[in-house]
């Protein structure tokens, strides 16, 4: 990757590896409506996917 960026006379920079500190808690009522914001919008976006997965 290095090398196709600079044949555009980009110069490549060395970024910092940052890791994840959250930690994600589904506990409570919070946890709660994420999980069910994430299956409406799961459910909304592969609406036909779900239809045809029932149907077998």
């Amino acid at each position: 990757m290095n090398a196709k960026v600079e044949a555009y006379g980009v110069p490549s920079v060395e970024r910092p590896k940052i890791k994840a500190t959250k930690q994600l808690d589904l506990t409570g009522d919070s946890g709660r409506q994420i999980v069910k914001s994430e299956t409406k919008l799961a459910m909304r976006t592969h609406q036909k996917t779900f239809k045809k997965l029932a149907d077998m």
